[in-house]
């Protein structure tokens, strides 16, 4: 029934909200003793495991261009996204960074489905406002935070959830029947880009360190709970 479809579909949301929330704290943790876009790289590749077992335990057959290019162009915003969000909670409070990160990444998808024509309910008005009053709060900007937050841990951490936005936005316009490939596509990119970035970044340090030095498990474990979290999300806007 309709019902019982809408009931999965937010339970699978609200799984893949604390999934993302696991692997924000992780990759966060780690990313104050390492790069953070090394971080972002080393957690994609491990988390590669994840989509395999996803692909093949759904069995979806492989989709035209035009979904892995979507997955692809998700991609790109979920490094940016990710590599940003580790960036600003290694220079800021975790409590401000992370809750403003997601209500950015929760507001960009909503005011690109209504600029397409989309029209949410009275409920949906009312989160928008409620977002744009907390991220006043968390931010500062009426005088009330309790934590200091510069300029640039915000600016850091809403390009983050503009990343996220923009990811999840593509992983919508992606057709049903392509399953869990547009997330294969979106990986490949991701990696990809990391990979040029890390090596750039590491050309420029010190012999003596590397983009990779001081990573530990906590980066795996980051990569791992966030494609857990994409495969939920991909699940729950799918029913």
């Amino acid at each position: 029934s309709r019902i019982a479809t809408r009931t999965v579909a937010v339970l699978f949301a609200a799984l893949a909200a604390v999934s993302y929330g696991v692997g924000d704290y992780c990759g966060g943790r780690s990313s104050r003793d390492a790069d953070s876009f090394a971080v972002t790289l080393v957690g994609q590749v491990f988390s590669l495991a994840l989509i395999a077992i996803a692909l093949v335990t759904f069995g979806d057959p492989a989709p035209p261009a035009r979904d892995w290019l979507w997955g692809a162009a998700g991609g790109v915003g979920g490094f940016l996204g990710l590599s940003l969000f580790y960036l600003a909670l290694s220079k800021g409070a975790m409590t401000v960074v992370a809750p403003l990160t997601a209500m950015v990444s929760s507001i960009v998808p909503v005011v690109t489905g209504i600029a397409l024509g989309e029209r949410p309910n009275a409920v949906g008005y009312l989160g928008i406002v409620v977002s744009l009053a907390g991220i006043a709060l968390v931010t500062g900007a009426v005088g009330l935070a309790h934590q200091k937050i510069t300029a640039l841990t915000v600016t850091l951490a809403v390009l983050g959830g503009c990343g996220f936005g923009w990811m999840y936005i593509c992983l919508d316009r992606a057709h049903e029947d392509a399953g869990m490939w547009p997330l294969l596509g979106a990986r490949i990119a991701s990696i990809s880009i990391a990979a040029v970035v890390v090596f750039a970044r590491s050309r420029n340090r010190s012999n003596d360190r590397s983009g990779f030095a001081g990573i530990g498990r906590l980066a795996v474990v980051a990569g791992l709970f966030d494609m857990g979290a994409n495969i939920l999300f991909v699940l729950a806007n799918h029913r």
